[in-house]
């Protein structure tokens, strides 16, 4: 195990320093007469004294404890960490781009504008949509986003007794979070002997008080509704809609469309489908699309065109209004806009077919070891269930640590809830091979691990930065800030 790292604070020693500032050429006065004396400092300010050397040394040391795509396999299921060209960061920098203000008379950011209006032509073809918003700044808020334009359509017909929203047991946990956010009843759907949505639960919820149906397709396990065209029939008949989480869309570019499978409203996750970075705290990106009988309710403004002229729509009455400042999170826009239109209609296609394919090429492996529910032909990822090593000693938790003591960032552990002990593993379209190989070598030794000491096991990891951490007291009694002793 690594050695704890000083802080700062605790490597400072008067005296030293870190940059040389020039002299003062301007005439120094008291600093009381610059500043009221309600605003001075009555303690000198306690900042550590270093060299450059010092701290360029820390913060190097510190990033290469950063786990990232760009350092390893990062199989997080449900939430695609693929690859990100770095050539989408280069054009997102260009100048013309980079120092632009949204402030901008419209005549000076025609092509900005022209970006975005291609953007949009690019998704609604990619989607089956009429019409996209890309204000919302990640999945959830594109989430919370879809469900106001919903709750628009159904208060401008008057009818104000659809309350409830229908979510699969199988959903992402930003679903029901969401639902609730926006003032509705979350009503769960369970899943068949197949995994999919039950359909004779769907049909006995349905009734006049649901207002939409949310599911992502193909779903947390993997794997494709193939009810998926009666269930829209079943809600469009008793007037709900359906919205797509389209954070699995990775796993059918170019093979299906959510608009034609019946979907009215779609948020797009581009920081998982369309190689923009994704987590770590920066922007992020979640367009959202609507049928054309919700594009009155779209925020505003939309990007119109007139001859070769680009403009702010903002003729949308019935609009919900903003949900970001400005028009959403550019720079993040163009990244993913260049990842489209260097991939191309069929290098999209073939990032889908990649992407099944190391799917299920690692779950054909894993599956030699470790028990696969609901083990059918998947899509983009799949469920392993470690109860078997549950019993033994050491469970999914506990083989997470294990992987990261073989240099592998874990997969998405104890979801979905609807199996036990799961693993939910996404290998993504940008890896290799002899990468999926590596990976499920290290998930058998793991497990020959367990079978010889699962005790040694549930004690790991032993050669991270720190050791097992206790994680209830963690949550209950957080420490978020240094504090001199």
């Amino acid at each position: 195990m690594r050695k704890a790292k000083a802080l700062l604070f605790e490597m400072g020693r008067s005296g030293r320093q870190g940059y040389s500032l020039p002299s003062c050429d301007v005439p120094e006065k008291p600093v009381d007469e610059l500043l009221p004396k309600k605003m001075l400092r009555t303690e000198p300010l306690e900042i550590p004294e270093l060299s450059e050397v010092e701290v360029i040394r820390h913060y190097t040391e510190l990033s290469t404890r950063n786990f990232g795509v760009d350092t390893g396999f990062y199989p997080l299921g449900s939430c695609t960490m693929k690859y990100n060209p770095k050539v989408n960061e280069e054009v997102a920098a260009l100048p013309g781009f980079a120092c632009m203000h949204p402030c901008q008379p419209e005549h000076t950011v025609q092509g900005a504008l022209e970006l975005y209006y291609n953007m949009e032509q690019h998704l609604k073809e990619l989607t089956g949509m009429e019409r996209f918003t890309m204000q919302p700044s990640a999945g959830a808020h594109g989430e919370l986003t879809g469900l106001m334009i919903i709750q628009a359509y159904h208060r401008n017909r008057d009818d104000h007794k659809r309350n409830k929203v229908l979510i699969p047991v199988t959903a992402h946990g930003t679903n029901p979070a969401t639902v609730t956010m926006a003032g509705y009843e979350v009503v769960q759907i369970p899943s068949d002997d197949r995994g999919n949505v039950d359909l004779a639960a769907l049909k006995e919820a349905v009734d006049d008080t649901t207002s939409a149906l949310m599911l992502t397709n193909p779903s947390t396990l993997g794997l494709f509704e193939e009810e998926i065209t009666e269930m829209a029939r079943v809600v469009h008949d008793a007037g709900g809609l359906l919205y797509y989480d389209g954070a699995n869309l990775n796993a059918i570019m170019g093979y299906a469309r959510p608009g034609d499978m019946g979907f009215d409203v779609v948020h797009l996750n581009i920081h998982k489908t369309l190689s923009t970075p994704h987590g770590g705290g920066g922007p992020g990106s979640g367009p959202v699309g609507v049928k054309e009988r919700l594009v009155p309710y779209l925020p505003v403004p939309l990007v119109g065109k007139k001859g070769d002229h680009f403009y702010f729509d903002y003729d949308l009455p019935e609009s919900i209004g903003k949900v970001h400042s400005f028009y959403g999170n550019f720079g993040v826009v163009i990244k993913a806009y260049n990842y489209m239109r260097m991939m191309g209609a069929e290098g999209l296609k073939q990032a889908s077919t990649d992407a099944v394919l190391n799917s299920n090429y690692l779950a054909s492996l894993l599956k030699k070891t470790y028990y696969i529910p609901y083990d059918r032909i998947r899509k983009h990822e799949f469920v392993v269930s470690a109860k078997p090593e549950k019993k033994k000693g050491a469970g999914a938790g506990d083989i997470a640590k294990a992987l990261l003591d073989r240099g592998f960032h874990p997969p998405t552990v104890y979801f979905p809830l609807i199996v036990d002990e799961a693993l939910m593993t996404e290998p993504n379209d940008t890896e290799s091979k002899e990468t999926l190989d590596a990976y499920a070598q290290a998930m058998e030794d793991i497990a020959k691990d367990i079978d010889q000491d699962a005790e040694k096991v549930a004690a790991g990891p032993y050669h991270t930065v720190v050791g097992r951490l206790d994680e209830v007291r963690a949550v209950r009694n957080p420490i978020l800030r240094w504090e001199k002793k």
